[in-house]
């Protein structure tokens, strides 16, 4: 079922709330105090957007599989993206970019069980869907309706998505893991293409992804041919950020 708000602190702090079950989403007009990756905050103008939670029973999943809900949810947002024609890609570890343009972000929350079992989770999207002028301090937002050049109806962007998601969760949870984890790295972003990044100190270097690791580390050949030579070398959350 689907739960409107004019209004919320963030949807994903609803979402908590255990009256809420499994396959509910819950949406805002407006987050007072909506989260991203990274501690940022996340905002949007009304009617312009989708900001949501989406409520699932992860209860047959293992703590240390968390990522494999990540990589579920990013999946369902490339399907539907793909619905519309457009091409789009995972930048590790969860935003969705279409070209070198973030469109969504993801976050998600999970609560455990003590015996090592997640027990519900709730996956809070923002989808730039109609919003055609960004903060300028945003390096790089686009929105469905500028890569299209049109406007969408969002009830119908939503229902594309939901219908998506409850697709790659029931995959999911039917033992289709080595098809997620397959799929996901298909749609890595510049999977195979050297490129530039950067650890927290501002060394930047040049590497090449390779892959994502079962516990979602990215793993990159570093370095080139030649002096020094190539080395493997895999990152965590936080450990490294692209330079786009």
């Amino acid at each position: 079922m689907f739960y409107f708000f004019d209004e919320l602190t963030s949807t994903i702090d609803e979402a908590r709330d255990e009256k809420y079950g499994h396959g509910d989403v819950v949406l805002a007009e407006i987050q007072t105090a909506g989260r991203g990756q990274r501690g940022k905050k996340w905002s949007s103008p009304p009617g312009k957007n989708l900001m949501f939670s989406a409520v699932l029973d992860t209860s047959f999943l293992r703590t240390e599989e968390q990522f494999l809900l990540l990589q579920t949810v990013a999946l369902a947002l490339v399907d539907m993206f793909t619905f519309w024609g457009l091409d789009a890609r995972v930048k590790w570890t969860n935003d969705i970019y279409i070209g070198d343009c973030k469109i969504v972000g993801v976050l998600i929350d999970h609560s455990l069980t003590d015996d090592g079992m997640l027990r519900r989770s709730s996956a809070g999207i923002g989808i730039n869907v109609n919003q055609k002028e960004f903060d300028p301090v945003l390096p790089n937002p686009t929105s469905m309706a500028l890569e299209l050049a049109r406007e969408l109806d969002r009830c119908e962007v939503l229902e594309k998505f939901y219908e998506c998601l409850m697709s790659r969760f029931e995959e999911l949870k039917a033992g289709g893991r080595e098809k997620i984890l397959a799929d996901y790295h298909l749609r890595i972003y510049r999977l195979g293409v050297p490129g530039r990044f950067a650890l927290p100190n501002g060394e930047e270097f040049t590497a090449t992804i390779s892959g994502v690791g079962s516990g979602g580390e990215l793993l990159m050949e570093v370095g080139e041919e030649g002096e020094g030579g190539v080395r493997q070398r895999s990152f965590l959350f936080r450990e490294i950020t692209f330079i786009i």
